[in-house]
């Protein structure tokens, strides 16, 4: 028979706020895993993470030494592990934000002139993301194969007529870095505006008539600076 719950809705013999059948032990073992993996993406950002050794990274981690191999083989099984999940998420807030749009070239431009944003919004992520560089084209989630997915279908739908996407996607992840790069070291320099004239020259050159690129360049987007 089913588990009742009685009137303050809750199941007789289950504690409120905790899952059944985890333990403490797998809570404890949660927390540091993802203290590790936390400790990973700061020292990303920062442009540490080929320099840094298992010893900082549990300092980082607040953690004893031994607890790394615990949860990781190796620090490089570490480090793609914390990029993988940091590029899902921000992937995952991008499909949201794309969700009611049908035209590819309008999903692409919503998705890159948001991602260009993130120095504004999102800035621990944006020094998260220049910090990995090109490295980002390899993930197997996150930002890149969503971004290969949108400039296909534009292709597919005759909105883009750039011959090969990976060559488009390389150019895209160029001028997506550059942007945060240019606006972390010279922020004076680059405005919104910015970010919206190299969207707008990037349509283009995926093959979107000028006039056509400018007016969706300039559409409005959703506020996720409080995702």
């Amino acid at each position: 028979m089913a588990a009742t719950s009685n009137a303050a809705g809750v199941t007789p013999g289950v504690t409120p706020g905790v899952t059944p059948g985890v333990t403490r032990l797998d809570r404890r073992k949660a927390r540091t895993r993802r203290a590790l993996v936390d400790a990973a993406v700061r020292l990303i950002a920062e442009g540490r993470g080929e320099r840094a050794s298992i010893q900082e990274i549990t300092e980082a981690a607040d953690i004893g030494f031994g607890s790394f191999y615990n949860h990781f083989d190796s620090k490089d099984e570490l480090f793609r592990t914390a990029s993988e999940e940091v590029l899902e998420r921000w992937g995952q807030m991008i499909d949201r934000a794309c969700a009611e749009i049908e035209d590819p070239a309008e999903v692409f431009a919503t998705s890159f002139r948001i991602s260009c944003r993130l120095g504004w919004t999102h800035p621990d992520l944006a020094r998260f993301i220049t910090g990995a560089g090109l490295e980002l084209l390899n993930a197997p989630g996150g930002l890149a194969p969503r971004a290969l997915r949108d400039i296909e279908m534009g292709q597919a739908a005759g909105r883009f007529i750039v011959p090969h996407a990976q060559i488009a996607l390389s150019t895209v992840a160029g001028g997506l870095l550059g942007l945060l790069r240019v606006h972390q070291q010279h922020p004076e320099e680059v405005d919104e505006a910015a970010v919206d004239q190299l969207a707008e020259a990037i349509l283009r050159m995926l093959g979107v008539p000028a006039r056509e690129a400018r007016r969706i360049a300039a559409r409005q987007l959703p506020d996720i600076a409080s995702w």
